[in-house]
């Protein structure tokens, strides 16, 4: 049998049927019923002539019906794609035409933008809606309702045989650029995000059957997973848990109140989340109202670093929890991982033990020596490319000396003892009288200062340098944005130091909690800042 989604699901559900596998609100999913879900719902899709290669739009939120959506898609292999829900009618348009989407499921809360988005998507044929806090007379009558696809289709398996070579599709970006396909072969994806490799180790599975085989034989555990499923941060933790037998907790929003009480009625072992973004609001509730958080072994942070702070902070009200960090990409798949310690030196910059076939290189694509800095890249298991884009593909992925591989944007600098330091990604570099300063590594410095609730550095034009480092932060109570300057000249050269300050009740950031660096531009070029260096 090959390594492909599907498979590995169901290898979960023959050896252990009768676990949970799902839990959302009070609902309790064992595995064999969301795998006879699944399989009603590849049915109806397949008896729609959906079938391997279909593009399969997926506009949910986090739930039990996206997860099913996604199962059934693999399935029949055909290819799910994400939609990020926050997107408006001109961005839904664009993922839509550049996806080539013949089908999307949606959550009825997102009818209106559907709508709008899919009436000119010449090749989008069939839509199904999932109920979700809207009325019968506001979502569109015509299509079908995920509960009628259900009860059409059949729920034994009955479908052909899969392939290693079945395609993963992730949209990616966004934030900085129009969003991309990035596509996976389903086993490379599985060996660097779904536990066909050991993070910790870097050893291989032995075969696809190892991870239901150990699960079957352990205590059940519950995941908590925060972040959107549209996101591979969180969509691989999940599938990679429910392949070995573990229960998935999700919630629909990330609503950080509600998070503690589900981590007291579920007590689940394992907390996934994103970055500062999430970390923080949850540290505010948890202070507010402490709750028993024993249950809680590890809490794992991808797509976004947590700052040193709180870091700090999450080791000493949880102090028996392990915090760690993980890099990565949708171009990458996993990176590193990093443990949290406290107190760190913020100015050093997020440092990880690398994964498997992970390197830095040089801009020729041969790996640099200890000490030295280039670009982060990776080797082994690598994408196929990106969709419909062969200048991106040929720009991005390389072979050197007869080996392919992924160079990122990120720079980042080899340590003597095989460790790798991030110093930031190089298309958000400022460039200020000539010296170039990593955005990343000012943002950790600023959000370190005592005061400061989050922040995003950009470049801001500038007559004498070409462009300054500025900061839009946002601040808990006052803040002497001086003092703020100086505790950052503390840790930093003087030219990396914010010489403008904006302060913003929010900063914006993307559901995975990456900063939306176009609207902190935006925001420094609305209005004048708060505070101007000297």
């Amino acid at each position: 049998m090959a390594r492909n989604f599907a498979d590995l699901f169901e290898h979960a559900v023959d050896a252990m049927p009768d676990r949970v596998a799902l839990l959302e609100g009070d609902r309790r999913l064992t595995f064999a019923q969301v795998d006879a879900r699944a399989n009603r719902l590849a049915a109806h899709l397949r008896a729609t002539g959906i079938g391997p290669g279909t593009h399969v739009g997926f506009h949910l939120h986090n739930g039990v019906e996206t997860v099913e959506t996604l199962l059934a898609c693999f399935k029949i292999r055909a290819v799910p794609i994400n939609i990020n829900y926050r997107y408006g009618v001109e961005e839904l348009r664009y993922v839509y035409d550049n996806a080539d989407l013949e089908a999307l499921v949606y959550h009825a809360c997102y009818a209106p933008a559907v709508r709008e988005a899919a009436a000119e998507a010449a090749s989008l044929r069939h839509r199904i809606v999932v109920p979700h806090n809207i009325s019968d007379a506001e979502q569109a009558l015509d299509d079908v309702r995920y509960d009628d696809a259900l009860a059409a289709g059949s729920p034994e398996r009955d479908f052909p045989a899969r392939s290693d070579d079945d395609l993963f599709m992730m949209y990616t970006g966004g934030t900085t650029g129009l969003p991309k396909g990035v596509m996976w072969r389903q086993e490379d994806m599985w060996r660097v995000l779904g536990g066909g490799i050991d993070f910790y180790t870097g050893v291989p599975v032995a075969d696809e059957y190892e991870q239901s085989r150990v699960g079957a034989q352990g205590q059940q555990s519950t995941w908590f997973v925060l972040p959107p499923l549209i996101h591979a941060a969180a969509m691989m933790p999940s599938f990679a848990a429910l392949w070995s037998g573990n229960a998935v907790l999700l919630e629909p929003r990330f609503d950080p109140n509600r998070v503690w009480q589900c981590v007291v009625r579920h007590r689940p072992q394992v907390m996934v989340i994103t970055g500062d973004a999430m970390a923080r609001p949850l540290l505010d509730a948890y202070r507010a109202a402490p709750v028993d958080a024993s249950g809680l072994l590890a809490i794992g942070s991808g797509a976004a670093l947590l700052s040193q702070p709180v870091k700090n902070a999450l080791l000493e009200l949880l102090p028996s929890v392990v915090i760690t960090d993980s890099i990565g990409s949708s171009e990458t798949g996993f990176g590193g991982i990093g443990f949290a310690q406290k107190d760190d030196d913020p100015g050093r910059g997020p440092r990880v033990q690398t994964g498997r076939g992970s390197i830095v290189v040089d801009d020729g694509g041969r790996p640099v020596g200890p000490g030295e800095e280039g670009w982060l890249a990776k080797s082994g298991s690598v994408p196929l490319g990106y969709y419909k884009d062969p200048v991106k593909t040929d720009k991005l992925f390389k072979t050197v000396d007869g080996v392919r591989i992924v160079v990122t944007d990120d720079r980042a600098r080899i340590e003597r003892d095989g460790s790798v330091t991030l110093l930031g990604r190089g298309n958000m570099v400022v460039n200020t009288g000539g010296e170039k300063v990593f955005v990343e590594e000012v943002e950790g410095v600023v959000k370190a200062c005592d005061g400061v609730y989050d922040a995003v550095v950009v470049g801001v034009p500038h007559e004498r340098w070409g462009s300054q480092v500025a900061a839009v932060v946002s601040v808990a109570g006052s803040i002497d944005l001086a003092a703020l300057t100086g505790h950052v000249r503390k840790h930093l050269a003087g030219y990396k130091v914010p010489k403008r300050i904006w302060l913003a009740d929010t900063i914006v950031r993307s559901p995975s909690g990456k900063p939306d660096y176009r609207w902190a531009k935006d925001y420094t070029a609305r209005r004048a800042p708060d505070y101007r260096a000297e």
